[in-house]
């Protein structure tokens, strides 16, 4: 069988990892000119892999295979280095954010640190392409994908008798092509992530990154919106995140290198009915709106200010771990709906009485920071046409995205 994977991160890494032996040609194009080449995907920055059942993605995936791609990760270190923790795995610490409103998230979590997954992604990539059967094409960006009978045309790279889409969320492009052409492929398309960066001195969350490194809870804020942490980094460091038409926001930590800074998305799940259809639209244009205001930079503001509603000028002691030039001082209240303001402000002031020194008026804020993992996509469309990983809406992390492609390999060798 000859299969084409579109993209090479997490969930295509699964996907080849069961089939490396299969005999089949599969034949990878990634659009980064080689396999160090910078770029926004989650094996890339950060490196944070977790066993958890709560979280992660809408794919029941047996706690065992989570276990064991867990293992495959760290073993592609060489070297065994990692950080670990546990969240809400403590009762006392579970029963005080329960008593706030909090719904804990119970998780084991393993942090390779973005200073060592060059050296992973270079250990898989060289196996891999070791393997007969395996090639690699790189700098070649998949835009169209068509049909020839029983065969699926990528652009011009010729006939498969499977093409598996791997892009990940920067790929939200050929997705939202594919949808055009394919309206039926959606089969949710209403919900949509969108929130801010915070960043705040290590001292007032040391207590809680010592005890589980990551905290994730979800609360319920007046407005109606879910709100949720995501990707907690301690002593971490604020980077941007280039999807080619704009620029977005995130956070990643290392393991070497330390700041003095933690830093943590709030993100509020806004859930809309017909007639919308267009959450990648919808969440890019908000982006787009943020990148006006801060001249094509992402935008940063105290605490005090975007609470307010007034632009920051000047910031006071907690100092940036984004570089100065990748930022500028404003105001997110000029780009973000009122409603998601209101739900993150909400959601702060109600984990500042579990963490006292959340609301600091000093602790920064950064946008946009938006998941475009949102349109959840029909892979019982097309038998020869599939979508895993962050791309089809059925996963939002490392490990979760690994086992998509993983199981997706099974069904496909009818295991």
């Amino acid at each position: 069988m000859r299969i084409a994977v579109i993209g090479f991160g997490a969930a295509a890494i699964g996907f080849i990892e069961k089939l490396k032996k299969s005999g089949h040609e599969i034949h990878i194009f990634e659009k980064s000119r080689d396999i160090y080449s910078s770029s926004i995907s989650g094996i890339r920055a950060d490196g944070k892999l977790f066993v958890s059942k709560e979280m992660g993605g809408e794919l029941d995936v047996p706690t065992e295979l989570q276990k064991k791609l867990v293992d495959f990760w760290i073993e592609k270190t060489g070297n065994g280095d990692f950080e670990k923790g546990s969240s809400f795995k403590n009762q006392e610490y579970y029963k005080v954010f329960y008593q706030k409103g909090f719904q804990p998230v119970i998780s084991d979590f393993y942090h390779l640190g973005t200073d060592q997954l060059k050296q992973v992604l270079f250990n898989i990539f060289e196996e891999y392409s070791s393997l007969p059967g395996i090639q690699f094409h790189f700098e070649n960006q998949v835009t169209k994908i068509t049909f020839r009978g029983n065969k699926v045309l990528a652009d011009d790279y010729g006939e498969f008798d499977r093409v598996i889409v791997a892009v990940g969320r920067s790929g939200h492009m050929l997705i939202k092509s594919l949808i055009r052409q394919y309206p039926q492929l959606v089969v949710d398309s209403t919900r949509v992530d969108i929130g801010v960066r915070f960043e705040l001195p290590d001292h007032i969350v040391e207590d809680l990154n010592r005890e589980m490194y990551e905290f994730k809870v979800k609360y319920k804020s007046k407005t109606g919106y879910m709100v949720r942490t995501f990707c907690n980094n301690p002593s971490g460091f604020v980077v941007t995140e280039h999807y080619g038409d704009f620029t977005t926001v995130n956070g990643h930590a290392r393991i070497k290198e330390k700041s003095r800074n933690t830093n943590f998305a709030i993100l509020t799940t806004v859930q809309l009915t017909e007639p919308f259809n267009d959450p990648i639209g919808y969440g890019s244009n908000i982006a787009k709106m943020s990148n006006i205001l801060g001249g094509d930079r992402v935008i940063l503001q105290t605490y005090s200010h975007f609470v307010d509603s007034k632009r920051t000028k000047n910031l006071y002691r907690v100092k940036p771990t984004l570089a100065e030039d990748q930022y500028i001082l404003g105001d997110i209240n000029l780009a973000y709906p009122r409603r998601i303001i209101e739900s993150i402000i909400d959601f702060a002031e109600n984990l500042n009485t579990v963490i006292p020194g959340i609301t600091h008026p000093d602790n920064l804020v950064y946008a946009p920071e938006i998941k475009f993992y949102t349109n959840t996509l029909n892979n019982h469309e097309f038998e020869n046409l599939k979508f895993i990983g962050d791309c089809s809406g059925y996963t939002r992390s490392i490990i979760y995205a690994t086992a998509h492609g993983y199981l997706m390999a099974e069904e496909l060798t009818g295991k």
